[in-house]
């Protein structure tokens, strides 16, 4: 059986930027064929040591147009 793609997927990265590219890979698709939702901003901790977080964003493929 063949697997579909995922419609949506939360991916994180050092960036939003860096995260939405991850997604684009992953889905194989450009970036207007996809709705992005930053779900979190990318914290760099204090000096860049301890409670640094990564972003994290969901991106979801948009659905065809009927018509």
């Amino acid at each position: 059986m063949r697997q579909t793609p995922p419609r949506s997927i939360e991916v994180e990265g050092r960036t939003v930027q860096d995260a939405i590219t991850k997604a684009l890979t992953l889905l194989r698709v450009p970036r207007n064929a996809v709705a992005v939702r930053v779900l979190a901003e990318e914290n760099k901790g204090l000096f860049g040591m301890r409670g640094a977080k990564p972003a994290k964003v969901r991106v979801t493929l948009k659905g065809e147009k009927k018509g």
